[in-house]
């Protein structure tokens, strides 16, 4: 499969017109060969790949494949995908910028704010920054606690399991790391009730919009359900595919379990997602206060491995900060090696596709390609 479109910033632009922009577009190249090499041999005959790539100060736009493969859209850097569990870390954002702010703290008990809980069990030991960290004991998804429900949970289900949830010697509070999208609609509900404002709304008002990403966002809430994405944004929301290469669902298809309004997944777009990226790269000089609350999500509070949302991953020298997602339509990855200013965005419309491992092996080869390294052996400031 072909490359479909590659397309640098404008900074990167300029700097190109310039007398000494040589060495600047022969790295662009090798960024395009390392990022070419590990994409293509995982294409399917469905779907493609969407690339943002921060180096240098600079970001790179790759594309590949297609968005909807009936209608033979190209995937470009302005398509909308299904971000799956990436969303988490812009919930933990929005939660570490309020606890840079004082307006809450990580060890506030959730059920301070979802004031339904405050007649339930175990779920009062439960606080904010263990929703953050997935530690708070709770299952991945309320079935696995209660395999007899049957149906969606809405938001009474919800609270019923909460307060009838009990914590064995597995599921204690801050004391293990499970992995859990049930904390993570919890924590959405708490910081709603804090602010009094659906999430979706909070999210733009706090941070989309003051980042200029214009092109992330929530389905609109319905009556009843999680809602559906407006129409100017689901026209431009790519086809999902299973791994077996046939659709699955519409564009802007919503998954999982929970549904009621605020609980749908995030739509952005691989230009958006680059932005993202470069606020937490520390790369914004404009947006301190929020690159110094995305600071603290990246820091470690449970463990080495788990921060808010971030995963902290050692490898030899390298560590990497990044987060993945992933449903039957969708494959998802932001990651950073923070000390090299590196940082990769990758977002695939095909379910299943390895992109962890594509976007660290990309961060890995670039990190170590002597063809991207200044003189004293790190890369060009």
């Amino acid at each position: 499969m072909r490359v479909m479109a590659a397309a640098v910033t404008a900074a990167a632009l300029a700097a190109a017109a310039m007398p000494a922009a040589t060495a600047a577009r022969a790295d662009d190249a090798e960024v395009e060969r390392l990022v070419r090499q590990h994409v293509q041999p995982m294409l399917i005959a469905a779907g493609g790949m969407a690339v943002a790539v921060h180096i240098d100060g600079r970001t790179l736009f790759f594309n590949y494949g297609m968005a909807d493969m009936a209608r033979k859209e190209p995937i470009t850097s302005d398509s909308l995908f299904n971000l799956a569990s990436v969303g988490k870390v812009f919930l933990a954002t929005l939660l570490a910028q309020a606890v840079e702010r004082g307006e809450v703290a990580l060890d506030d008990p959730v059920a301070k704010y979802v004031t339904e809980l405050q007649q339930g069990g175990d779920i009062r030991k439960v606080t904010l920054g263990e929703l953050a960290t997935h530690t708070s004991g709770l299952t991945r998804t309320p079935q696995q606690y209660e395999p007899a429900h049957r149906g969606p949970y809405k938001l009474p289900d919800f609270i019923r399991y909460l307060n009838s949830w009990e914590a064995d010697d597995a599921h204690v509070p801050g004391k293990q790391d499970i992995y859990s999208n049930t904390g993570f609609v919890l924590l959405s509900l708490a910081l709603q009730r804090r602010f009094n404002t659906p999430i979706a709304k909070l999210m733009e008002a706090r941070l989309t919009s003051p980042l200029g990403m214009s092109s992330t966002v929530m389905p609109v809430p319905t009556a009843n359900a999680r809602g559906q994405l407006a129409g100017a944004f689901r026209r431009r929301a790519v086809q999902g595919y299973n791994f077996d290469a046939q659709p699955v669902g519409a564009p802007g298809n919503q998954q999982g379990v929970f549904n009621w309004p605020g609980t749908g997944q995030m739509y952005s777009s691989a230009r958006d997602m680059a932005t993202f990226l470069a606020a937490n790269l520390g790369a914004l000089p404009n947006e301190r206060p929020l690159q110094e609350a995305m600071a603290l999500a990246q820091q470690g509070v449970f463990t080495v491995t788990q921060a808010l949302a971030w995963q902290v991953v050692r490898n030899g020298d390298v560590t990497f900060v990044d987060k993945n997602g992933g449903l039957s339509n969708t494959a998802t990855y932001i990651g950073m090696i923070p000390q090299k200013r590196l940082g990769i965005v990758v977002l695939s419309n095909c379910g299943r596709e390895p992109a962890t491992r594509i976007g660290r092996q990309i961060m890995l080869a670039l990190a170590r390609s002597p063809a991207l390294l200044s003189e004293d052996g790190r890369q060009g400031d």
